[in-house]
């Protein structure tokens, strides 16, 4: 049998037959790129297929059916606005074998001809007879066939041929036509089509006599009276129900219970006038029933009571997240001013920081604390403006926007609304999310919320949005005007084994089926997995790991009940194998050596800088992955110890005669920012003077050219990754000394935390 593949398109709500005749108004561009393949590819020649059931919304490749029809491309021109206006003709029937997806979301179909079994010439003679003496009475009845179309079907001898040109003249249901692209043989299709121009006909004599009977004089205030009459009078010829009726009644009487502005509900009730008086078949009519759904399933008026007892949310808090006391006293105060004031809104809180510490699972339980109901988007990779303001009507399968879809499961007009990942939103030529995102977070603008699709404003004023976050700097500045930054810093291992013991053990005991007898493990070892086995700031890898353990001992506990492991580091590899990660090693420095201190997504490290120099003409050598900033860093180091040359004891001479290479350990990493300053300047020193710097000192802090030392950021992080690397003594910038506060008190009890706000302060210690 002889296949071929065309590409698809999917009609709604229509149906395209053999000798028939369609126009189509392109504007999607995956659908451009359909036509543009079929003219430039297939000769202009596509599969039009329709889902069986019309009012269908979301239809999947095993929902489309087995038969389609050819159609071939008879016109195409541009419109002004850019849409693509197609004329598509009904070339003849094809078997389905194989749907395809190709790239850009696309369709294809591998097809062949419909198989047929021979019709006896005379049965296909009477047959076509037959068919055109009913055609005939039809005509007579219903005078709307054009005289052009008369010859063609008195002059047609083909019965194939013949059931299709008069289907396409028929006004007929989507269903009945439908059955009409799946019936392949075409007796059975003439013995169906007779039966139906019988029924057209019936209804057509029914009309002429409800004309008779209706045909007095009215006014404009009787017709529409009238007309629901007739409509009456044809359900009842025909048997038909009044579930439509009934439907619209429902409708209305939920319109009236709507809380909802008085505008919203004339609105409403225009729709639903219109959405009444369209046939089953019009395409309009999902979209009107879709509209009528969504604006009587959104929230009008609804409010959920806040929890107004402070110790109870500060008891909530404090169950589920361990730390944060930030975070946890600006969600009491909101609450305070809250109880005290009725006017007040609800503030727009971004979480930032690193992954895995606690950020969304926070916004969770604030909705707790709160009782809020809670409600999640996540915004991550979004580039099409119409994915937060929904499209606007006139689209084909348009839809309301993820705003107002989320708010419909709120069912609430308070909730907690967490927009996650809202760093990651991306410009694209569907228009700007970032943007559209404006007018949902400030607080002047919500109240009058306007989603395209609704195309009427919605009160956003009450809603809580919280916001999560990784990396600040990614947010453009007219959104991060309007919110209030809360940033959640990286765990120290202290704190991740308090979160192990109080919050997560229990969980985890319990999730894979243990109990506390089954297993035991002390805090060293918990020390040892958190320094080996993970590399985060947060805690969902150390979720992972300790899972890992559970899984197995909960094997062992299959086979033995009565069984309790003790998990130690002599038997940890048992478990998880060999270490997976090795801080950089704090190893005894050499002349030229400091350990500098980094901020990584993972956490703080020391970061050693190395300085050599050897016979050359004053140039300066850099390695080790550095960025433009550190770069920039390095020039202003070497530039502050030449100016102070006589100072530190260098001979003038010595930079033109040698040259000086600046190395970052562990090059494979990239490493940027200016906080590395004074930790280039004292290696380039004591690189130059042949002087020891020790193992135990570390430092961060941005240099001026006139040797002033810069606040940085990350102090917290830095200072534990000091900690961990056994470093006893850091030199921090004066200016960071209100961060000093942030530093958990086992830290600062175990490092000798220097302010420094001009280097000569550093060299006099150090030299």
């Amino acid at each position: 049998m002889l296949k071929t593949k065309l590409p698809v398109i999917v009609l709604r709500n229509m149906i395209l037959l053999p000798s028939g005749e369609i126009k189509l108004e392109i504007q999607e561009m995956q659908d451009k790129s359909i036509i543009e393949s079929a003219i430039n590819e297939h000769k202009g020649y596509v599969l039009l297929v329709s889902p069986k059931f019309a009012t269908q919304e979301d239809i999947d490749k095993e929902d489309l059916p087995k038969y389609g029809i050819i159609g071939k491309i008879n016109s195409n021109f541009e419109l002004p606005n850019s849409n693509i206006r197609i004329t598509l003709i009904g070339i003849n029937r094809a078997s389905i074998f194989e749907y395809l997806e190709e790239e850009n979301f696309r369709l294809s179909a591998i097809i062949g001809p419909v198989s047929i079994d021979e019709i006896d010439e005379a049965t296909e003679e009477a047959r076509i007879r037959i068919l055109k003496e009913e055609f005939t009475k039809y005509v007579s009845v219903i005078p709307n066939v054009s005289n052009y179309l008369i010859s063609k079907i008195n002059e047609e001898e083909s019965l194939e041929n013949l059931t299709d040109i008069i289907v396409n003249v028929l006004p007929l249901k989507f269903e009945d036509k439908y059955n009409f692209i799946e019936e392949v043989n075409p007796v059975k299709r003439c013995d169906y089509l007779i039966n139906l121009l019988n029924k057209e006909m019936n209804i057509g004599t029914i009309e002429r006599d409800i004309e008779d009977k209706l045909r007095i004089s009215m006014d404009e205030t009787q017709k529409e009276f009238v007309l629901r009459e007739r409509l009456k009078v044809i359900k009842k010829e025909l048997n038909e129900d009044d579930s439509k009726e009934e439907e619209i009644e429902d409708i209305n009487k939920r319109i009236d219970e709507l809380n909802a502005p008085k505008e919203i509900k004339i609105k409403l009730k225009k729709e639903v006038k219109k959405y009444s008086s369209l046939p089953i078949s019009s395409p309009e009519i999902a979209i009107s029933k879709n509209y009528i759904d969504t604006m009587l399933s959104l929230p009008w008026g609804i409010y959920t009571k806040d929890e107004k007892d402070l110790d109870k949310c500060e008891e909530v808090l404090n169950s589920s997240h361990y730390g944060l006391d930030k975070v946890k006293e600006r969600i009491l105060e909101h609450i305070a001013v809250n109880k005290l004031s009725k006017e007040n809104k609800s503030p727009i809180l971004c979480l930032v920081g690193p992954p895995g510490v606690g950020k969304t699972t926070l916004a969770f339980s604030i909705a707790k604390a709160l009782k809020k109901n809670f409600v999640k988007i996540s915004v991550g990779g979004v580039s099409d403006e119409s994915e937060i303001v929904g499209h606007r009507r006139t689209y084909v399968g348009a839809e309301p926007g993820r705003i107002i879809n989320t708010m419909i499961k709120a069912k609430s007009s308070n909730p907690l609304f967490l927009i996650d990942e809202i760093d990651k939103m991306t410009k694209g030529y569907n228009g700007d999310p970032e943007s559209a995102m404006l007018e949902v977070l400030d607080r002047e603008q919500n109240k009058y919320f306007k989603d395209n699709f609704l195309e009427e404003e919605y009160d956003l004023s009450n809603v809580m949005f919280v916001l999560t976050a990784n990396d600040i700097n990614s947010i453009p500045y007219p959104l991060l005007d309007r919110l209030e930054i809360i940033e959640l810093s990286s765990y120290t291992k202290f704190e991740k084994l308090h979160i192990v013991r109080n919050l997560m053990q229990d969980k985890l005991i319990k999730d894979h089926g243990l109990n506390k007898e089954n297993i035991s493990i002390d805090d060293d070892t918990l020390f040892y997995i958190i320094e080996k086995y993970t590399k985060e700031a947060g805690v969902r890898e150390l979720e992972r790991v300790l899972s890992k353990i559970m899984r197995k001992i909960a094997r062992k506990v299959l086979k033995d009940s009565n069984i309790k492991v003790v998990i130690n580091k002599d038997n940890i590899a048992e478990y998880l194998g060999k270490e997976k990660y090795h801080m950089l090693k704090n190893e005894k420095n050499d002349v030229g050596v400091v350990n500098g201190l980094g901020y990584t997504p993972f956490g703080g490290v020391i970061l050693p800088i190395e300085v050599s120099y050897y016979k050359g003409t004053g140039k300066i050598v850099l390695t080790g992955s550095l960025g433009d900033v550190m770069k920039e860093s390095a020039n202003i180091a070497l530039g502050y110890v030449r100016s102070n040359c006589d100072t530190f004891g260098i001979k003038d001479d010595f930079f033109t005669k040698h040259d000086i290479h600046i190395n970052a350990v562990e090059g494979a990493i990239p490493k940027d920012g200016p906080s590395a300053g004074i930790t280039l300047v004292t290696a380039i020193i004591s690189s130059l003077t042949g002087k020891k710097i020790s193992n135990k000192i570390a430092m961060t802090g941005e240099m001026s050219l006139k040797g002033n030392i810069l606040p940085i950021g990350g102090l917290k992080e830095k200072a534990i990754g000091a900690y961990n690397s056994e470093v006893n003594k850091i030199y921090i910038p004066k200016e960071n000394e209100k961060d000093l506060e942030d530093i958990p008190n086992e830290i600062k009890d175990n490092l000798k935390i220097i302010l420094v706000s001009k280097y000569e302060e550093i060299y006099k210690q150090l030299f």
